[in-house]
């Protein structure tokens, strides 16, 4: 059973950066494609980025494609989610999971092993 523990929120001006981390534990993910999810307060959850098992092959929201890279350290078991330009819409909860298809999976249902979520505030 893999255990993911997200870290690397918190509040920050428009225009910065954040970089989050997903650490896993109980097992390795290097063989697994692995997501980055985000929820808004009264919003469902949403897809934010997906990574391929070695990091080959990566996969965006429109929302986030060009601020947001995906990237994983197979060595640390760890999966990264470096944030640049930051919106006050970025603002949410951010999950990290690992996928049960493929790395191109974009639905919750998908994934599963999801973290507790890190806060991510966007505001001047």
């Amino acid at each position: 059973q893999v255990q993911l523990v997200e870290s690397g929120g918190g509040l920050v001006q428009p225009g910065g950066s954040l970089r989050l981390s997903c650490a896993a534990s109980g097992r390795t993910i290097s063989n697994y494609p692995m997501g980055w999810f985000r929820q808004a307060p009264g919003k469902e959850r949403e897809f934010v980025a997906s990574i391929n098992w070695n990091g080959n092959y990566r996969y965006y929201a429109d929302s986030v494609k060009g601020r947001f890279t995906i990237s994983r350290d197979i060595a640390k078991n760890t999966v990264y989610l470096q944030m640049n330009s930051l919106k006050p819409e970025d603002t949410a909860v951010y999950y990290c999971a690992k996928s049960v298809t493929t790395s191109q999976a974009r639905g919750v249902e998908e994934y599963d092993s999801w973290g507790q979520g890190t806060q991510v505030t966007v505001s001047s």
